[in-house]
């Protein structure tokens, strides 16, 4: 059974950083695409960040770009969102999710795996 845990979410003031890992048990990160998501209005999950299969290819929203970065560690399987410039709209829980495959996905539909989600709070 594959297990996504997530941790490292907290309260930060605006401006602050904060990273998030998500430790993946039950497979093998080859083949393996990974993706942050967190809720928005009207939608279940909203799309923040992607990364094919080797980190060739990353995605990103366009209200994180240039402030969150996805990165992968396959030896230890887990991933990592690192969030930068962190402002109050941010405040969220963040999901990391993973599904077979290559490349980037946006969409929450393409992933067959998710983590329990860690809440983030920034403060202003």
């Amino acid at each position: 059974q594959v297990q996504l845990v997530e941790s490292g979410g907290g309260l930060v003031q605006a401006g602050g950083s904060l990273r998030l890992p998500c430790s993946v048990s039950g497979r093998t990160f080859s083949n393996y695409a990974i993706a942050w998501f967190r809720p928005a209005p009207g939608k279940e999950r909203e799309f923040v960040a992607a990364s094919s299969w080797n980190s060739a290819n990353t995605l990103y929203a366009d209200s994180v770009k240039g402030r969150f970065t996805i990165a992968r560690d396959d030896a230890k399987n887990t991933m990592y969102l690192q969030m930068n410039g962190l402002n109050v709209e941010d405040t969220a829980v963040y999901y990391c999710a993973g599904g077979t495959g290559r490349n980037t996905y946006p969409r929450e539909v393409r992933y067959a795996d998710w983590g329990q989600g860690t809440q983030v709070t920034v403060s202003s």
